[in-house]
C-alpha cells in the first residue's frame, strides 16, 4: 500500500476519536515490511493530524487515539541498531551530553523537566530555538518561580512552555530529540546537579522507550 493510501486509512481512524481492535489490525497489516523511515514519516503525519484536532472538546480522546497509532508504528529494533548508555554526576559528563544533544537536534525537543537553571543548558535550548528547532517546554509552576530559574527568560524569548498548576510537582525529568532520541533520570538541569549531587541520566533511541515518551509528552502538553 503506498503512503498517501496509509495515510487515508490512518486519517479514517480519527473520525470518531478512537481506534477499534480491528483498525489497529488493519494498520498493522498494512505497515508490515516497512522501513522505520517509512514509519517515522507515518508517525510525523499522525503527529500532524493529531495537532489539527487538539483544539476540539476531544482532546482527551485525540491523544489517545495518537498514543495508539505510534504504539502500532515501531519497529522493533535489531539488537545492534540500540544504543543506550549511562551518564552520571557529578562532573561535566552529564551537561556535556546534554548540551551536545541540545546542539546536534535538527527538528524538535520536547524537554518535561522539573527545574532548569543551569544557564549552559538554557543557552543550547536558547539556540536551537533561534535554529528554527521546535522547541516545547514542560516544568513545575512552583519551581519556575525560583531563583535563578531560567524558565520564563526562555518563555519572554518565544520558546513555548507549559507548567503544571497542581499543588503537586511536576517531576519528571525526561527530554525526547527529534523523536529518535530519550533522555531520562534522575538528573536535575541545574548547576547543583553538576558540580556537587549524585546524579544520573540515560541516553537511548530504543524505539518502543522513546515512543512510550513521545505519547506521554503528548498527554501532558494538552494536560497543561
Amino acid at each position: 500500500m503506498d503512503k498517501q493510501q496509509l495515510i487515508v486509512n490512518m486519517r479514517s481512524t480519527l473520525e470518531d476519536y478512537r481506534m477499534t481492535r480491528g483498525e489497529k489490525r488493519a494498520l498493522k497489516e498494512s505497515v508490515e515490511g516497512s522501513s522505520q523511515a517509512d514509519r517515522n514519516r507515518l508517525r510525523h503525519e499522525a503527529f500532524e493530524l493529531a495537532r489539527a484536532e487538539l483544539a476540539s472538546p476531544q482532546a482527551v480522546e485525540v491523544t489517545q487515539w495518537l498514543e495508539a497509532v505510534v504504539k502500532l508504528l515501531v519497529l522493533e529494533p535489531s539488537k545492534s541498531d540500540v544504543q543506550s548508555e549511562a551518564f552520571f554526576s557529578p562532573g561535566d559528563n552529564c551537561v556535556a551530553k546534554l548540551v551536545a544533544l541540545l546542539m546536534l537536534a535538527r527538528r524538535s525537543i520536547d524537554i518535561c523537566v522539573f527545574t532548569i537553571t543551569d544557564d549552559r543548558i538554557a543557552s543550547a535550548i536558547l539556540d536551537a530555538h533561534r535554529r528554527k528547532v521546535s522547541v516545547r517546554i514542560i516544568t513545575d509552576d512552583e519551581k519556575a518561580e525560583d531563583l535563578g530559574s531560567d524558565i520564563f527568560h526562555l518563555k519572554e524569548m518565544g520558546v513555548p512552555v507549559r507548567t503544571d498548576k497542581d499543588p503537586d510537582h511536576m517531576h519528571h525529568k525526561y527530554a525526547l530529540f527529534d523523536r529518535q532520541r530519550l533522555i531520562t533520570g534522575s538528573y536535575n538541569w541545574t548547576r547543583s546537579a553538576a558540580l556537587r549531587n549524585e546524579e544520573n541520566f540515560i541516553v537511548t533511541n530504543e524505539a518502543k522507550l522513546v515512543g512510550q515518551f513521545v505519547a506521554h509528552f503528548e498527554r501532558l502538553w494538552v494536560k497543561y
